[in-house]
């Protein structure tokens, strides 16, 4: 359940946040001393160039192996005179970059989940499984917060080998729990990565993720493949199941799975559906009483046009434009499958609280913000973790 943002591209994404860096300015060789040692870069263009390069340095930093250049200490004035010398190409000073700040996703702004944050409240202790594609779990803005995982993907069901030859992943069939579709690795950052400094920070920042992977890379999967998964989670003894997933009929193998979590203490959170402006049209398992079914707000508390609507919704939060973690970077994406970790990640933080899983839940649907819209769009309304862990946000 997820729709791409207009005209966010994974490449422009990571061109403009990713990784990182942003160079600083580079003053230090203009006021030094003609005796004072610096660093610099020097760029040669033939052996001579390098041979005389080598020669000047009172120490060589670095070589490289493919580039015409070199890393070395001199005084300045040999720097001065290597500038000069038609065999040298540049000199230039050894300057440094910085790692760009971290982003505050809006919609963990809007349900002042940063409040909980200066709070100290983390999610610590907490286990969210994200019942998807899987989890990146080398991403830097998620390592620290995964724990396990396991594959449910049935290989030559419903047509997966077929459509994952047709997405260039051939091989994803098999027991790897790794994400090699970006949706469950979007979902995981939302509700829950680290606050480290960079890149962008969860709902909650120190439960622990555990990737149930029931969807193929083309982000399909059966009825029994997710019902397998559910079963897993409880079994586990886990908190929270986030389910950014859904279909229009229903299944009596997931319903019994959905049945079995729930009486075994698992929190179930799942997405209303994007099938729009309709009036009765939430999708399964997030038709299901057991589950907290979650719609989609946009950034002007409006309705995301996308969102299911329905007498089974029971809360909103945001989903349109939303900028999370993806396999090597990040993206923006919309749907209520981005709402719905908004809501698990929110009650990873009242489990680490040491409500039960009923009290999370009544605690939750009965601490939201009213937007005026009607139950069947927005349920009881929008998600507050603030005030759903007793915070005072109304300066925030």
């Amino acid at each position: 359940m997820v729709r791409k943002a207009n005209g966010v591209s994974r490449r422009n994404i990571l061109k403009l946040t990713g990784g990182s860096i942003a160079a600083a300015g580079a003053t230090g060789l203009a006021s030094a001393e003609p005796t004072d040692k610096v660093e610099v870069n020097v760029g040669f263009k033939s052996a001579r160039g390098r041979a005389m390069t080598r020669s000047s340095a009172d120490e060589v930093v670095r070589e490289f192996n493919s580039i015409e250049a070199m890393t070395i200490r001199v005084p300045k004035r040999a720097a001065t005179a290597l500038e000069k010398n038609p065999h040298i190409r540049y000199v230039e000073e050894n300057g440094t970059m910085e790692a760009l700040a971290q982003t505050t996703p809006w919609g963990v702004d809007r349900v002042d989940a940063d409040v909980a944050h200066d709070n100290g409240d983390t999610g610590s202790g907490a286990d969210i499984a994200i019942v998807d594609t899987g989890i990146d779990d080398d991403h830097p803005d998620l390592q620290a917060n995964v724990g396990s995982g396991k594959s449910f993907v049935t290989c030559g069901s419903g047509g997966y080998t077929g459509s994952c030859i047709l997405y260039g992943n051939s091989n994803s069939c098999n027991d790897s729990w790794s994400d090699d579709n970006n949706h469950g690795t979007h979902c995981a950052g939302i509700a829950n990565a680290v606050d480290n400094s960079q890149g962008v920070v969860g709902v909650s920042t120190q439960a622990t993720l555990h990737a149930v992977k029931v969807l193929d890379c083309s982000g399909s999967g059966s009825f029994s493949d997710i019902a397998a998964g559910v079963e897993y989670v409880a079994d586990q003894g886990w908190d929270v199941a986030s389910m950014s997933l859904g279909g229009s009929s229903s299944s009596q193998t997931l319903k019994d799975a959905i049945e079995y979590a729930y009486d075994n203490g698992v929190v179930l959170v799942a997405a209303a559906g994007n099938d729009g402006q309709c009036t009765d049209c939430v999708e399964y398992p997030g038709a299901y009483p057991e589950t907290i079914t979650v719609a989609s707000s946009n950034d002007s508390d409006e309705q995301s046009s996308f969102s299911s609507q329905g007498p089974e919704v029971n809360i909103i939060a945001p989903g349109t434009d939303i900028y999370s973690t993806v396999p090597g970077g990040y993206d923006t994406y919309s749907g209520t499958s981005m709402a719905t970790p908004h809501v698990a990640g929110a009650v990873g933080q009242l489990i680490a609280q040491g409500y039960s899983a009923r009290d999370a839940e009544d605690q939750i649907l009965s601490t939201t913000e009213d937007l005026g819209l009607s139950s069947n769009v927005q349920g009881s309304g929008l998600l507050d973790v603030a005030a759903a862990l007793g915070l005072d946000s109304s300066d925030n």
